[in-house]
């Protein structure tokens, strides 16, 4: 995991890193906009379930299923072509991420582990574990080189101990690092870009940043575009200060951009009550 210099604390490290204080800032002022709005109020569930679908689209299209919101809202049936696979795993781990947040803090690895088994839906030995040496890794959107099993599950353990110790970090910081630690690991032998964008999520909430879940960043990586989302984890992977700050500040602006498309939301559904 990248940090720069001995703390106790070296998620909050990063949080002192050029350019992400303006980041957490910008980041809660854009979730203030949509919490503050007068339709979260009086039906925040509906914009809750609405942030779901298209954060899931949003995840989906990174992952190579990049389909039309309006696909997705009929769809039923996702058990065709990979697209279609991908996109019902994308829907599964949004529906299932609420169901984890209490475990989260206690058990983080256990909730990745479970996140895995839901997105791949399969009963293979590989399912619901990290990879073992040797295991092939089926990611081909992610072509950064692959770490090794014992690194995977050396850095794993470290990042549980991070969650779980907790610490004075920023949640944008966190849920960043939770991401790009996942994304550089890949440590299952698919999905993991759909899983990675999952935790994030799980931080965002569990933090109480966006408890109801009504932000959502996939919606923004994916208007960033997947050159500018590899580009970015490549600053990760590099483990420089610039690099690691420029990931943060991606992961801000994806944030942001989920909480600007949840006030469309609102305002749409103020002009249809007018």
């Amino acid at each position: 995991m990248s940090t720069t210099g001995a703390s106790a604390d070296p998620l909050a490290a990063l949080g002192a890193l050029p350019g992400v204080p303006e980041s957490v800032e910008s980041v809660r002022k854009a979730v203030d906009r949509v919490y503050g709005h007068r339709i979260m109020r009086r039906r925040s569930n509906e914009i809750t379930a609405e942030a779901a679908l298209r954060g899931a689209r949003g995840t989906g299209a990174l992952s190579g299923a990049d389909w039309a919101l309006e696909e997705v809202r009929r769809r039923t049936d996702f058990s065709g072509d990979g697209e279609a696979r991908v996109m019902g795993a994308a829907l599964r781990l949004t529906a299932e991420a609420g169901q984890l947040l209490s475990i989260w803090r206690q058990s983080p690895l256990r909730v990745l582990a479970r996140l895995h088994l839901v997105a791949a839906a399969g009963k293979e030995d590989q399912v619901g574990r990290p990879r073992q040496e040797g295991e092939p890794v089926d990611e081909p959107l992610v072509e950064l080189p692959l770490p090794p099993a014992a690194e995977v599950h050396g850095r794993l353990e470290g990042l549980a101990e991070l969650i779980i110790a907790g610490g004075s970090a920023p949640a944008l910081v966190t849920a960043a690092v939770v991401h790009g630690e996942l994304l550089a690991l890949r440590p299952f032998t698919s999905h993991n870009g759909l899983v990675a964008r999952t935790a994030e999520r799980i931080v965002l909430v569990g933090s109480g940043l966006d408890p109801k879940s009504v932000c959502p960043a996939e919606v923004g990586h994916a208007e960033l575009g997947r050159a500018a989302y590899l580009a970015a984890l490549e600053g990760y992977v590099s483990g420089t200060p610039e690099g690691v700050a420029a990931w943060i500040a991606h992961c801000g602006k994806a944030v942001g951009l989920g909480a600007r498309e949840s006030t469309a939301v609102c305002e749409a559904l103020q002009r249809g009550a007018a």
